[in-house]
């Protein structure tokens, strides 16, 4: 495909310097101007401010201008025309008015992780204690995978990234969202029905179950309120996660193990209905991680957040 990988992701909070508290704590590393590094893919968050949380801006990347020049000719069929810059093409969704920045990047390479042994009945891969509980480190994240995006209108804002940008859809949440990818995980963006544009989560790649798990816990030990779900195993792209929430209101989520879709000939999108598109194991989610508790105040204008 043209599109290669989720660059970045600009979020808009009110107080800026608690949620980059946060995300220091979360295993990003602090760099200039809002940004924050993962492991792998440099700066990939950028905490800007504004007067509500909100997602501020996407950015993915392709190959050539070629694929610049492409992904503008069918954004002007949309009636959504983007604006040319040098190696940069940007344009915005109508319904949420996320910017959404398409730009020629080289394409990322992971160095693997080492195997991690497990056993299991009548198998015996390691000996001796766990290599998982003997890790004393920080937690930290190897890149951003996904960012999910409520939208007013589900399939405008579906059209846009898919027969406008070029990302391909995955699964489908029956009448309620689509999973849509930009490089061969199984979702980069997840777009969600939603009474008011808003940011969802954001979700960062962890090494292993283990790297979830330890994640999650180091963030919880002095603030249990931080906890929103998990630990368990999405349907959807089959991935571990554990979600937390920010000073602002976003959830941001640890993963591990999600699908990969290396040709678009193997994967067949399926439409989800109920819990399964959800979870295929684990606690049941929370009513406010189906409706974020601030949501009425978003609707409003009145969401506000201690400074």
């Amino acid at each position: 495909m043209a599109l290669h990988r989720l660059i970045s992701v600009t979020i808009g909070v009110p107080a800026v310097a608690r949620t980059a508290e946060y995300y220091t704590e979360f295993g990003l590393c602090p760099d200039t101007d809002g940004w924050f590094t993962t492991r792998d893919a440099g700066r990939q968050l950028r905490i800007v401010p504004a007067a509500s949380r909100r997602l501020v801006e996407i950015r993915v990347g392709v190959d050539t201008p070629d694929d610049l020049a492409a992904a503008s000719a069918r954004l002007e069929r949309l009636g959504a025309a983007g604006e040319m810059a040098g190696a940069t093409l940007t344009a915005y969704d109508r319904p949420t008015g996320v910017r959404a920045v398409v730009e020629v990047a080289p394409r990322l390479g992971q160095d693997p992780a080492p195997p991690t042994p497990y056993n299991g009945p009548g198998r015996v891969e390691r000996a001796g204690r766990a290599p998982g509980v003997l890790r004393t480190g920080p937690v930290r994240p190897r890149k951003l995978g996904h960012v999910v995006l409520g939208s007013p209108d589900l399939d405008v804002s579906t059209a846009f990234f898919t027969d406008g940008l070029g990302f391909k859809t995955s699964d489908i949440i029956k009448g309620a969202g689509a999973f849509l990818r930009c490089s061969t995980d199984h979702h980069n963006l997840l777009v969600l029905a939603a009474p008011v544009p808003y940011l969802h989560h954001t979700s960062w790649q962890v090494d292993d179950i283990d790297e979830v798990g330890r994640g999650a816990a180091a963030m919880l030990e002095d603030h249990p309120e931080r906890h929103v779900w998990g630990l368990g195993r999405h349907h959807a792209g089959s991935n571990f996660f554990w979600y937390l929430k920010d000073p602002a209101g976003n959830f941001s989520e640890y993963y591990s193990d999600l699908d990969c879709i290396p040709e678009d000939s193997l994967w067949t999108p399926e439409v989800l209905e109920g819990a399964k598109g959800l979870f295929n194991w684990g606690p049941p989610p929370p009513p406010s991680f189906l409706a974020p508790e601030d949501l009425a105040a978003l609707m409003t204008g009145a969401h506000t957040e201690s400074r």
